[in-house]
């Protein structure tokens, strides 16, 4: 779904969760932060929905938003980035 880079210039993905046993993909409704934000650990970075739930996606790690691997529309499987 995105990338960023942390402090010490490591990249770090965020793919879409596992969101429920039978949740297969998400469709992004929103990014909260856009390529060369700052983003904290555990900041909410984009929303989400599914057919079953809304979903607030965090990020895994601080550091600046390098790009966006999905647009908002997109629908993306559970495990992509």
């Amino acid at each position: 779904m995105s990338s960023s880079r942390t402090e010490s210039s490591s990249l770090v993905q965020v793919t879409m969760p596992q969101m429920g046993i039978s949740v297969a993909e998400g469709t992004v409704t929103e990014w909260r932060k856009r390529p060369g934000d700052w983003v904290d650990a555990d900041e909410v970075i984009c929303e989400v929905t599914t057919d079953k739930v809304d979903v607030e996606i965090p990020s895994p790690a601080g550091g600046r938003v390098d790009k966006l691997l999905a647009e908002p529309g997109d629908t993306v499987a559970v495990g992509e980035a």
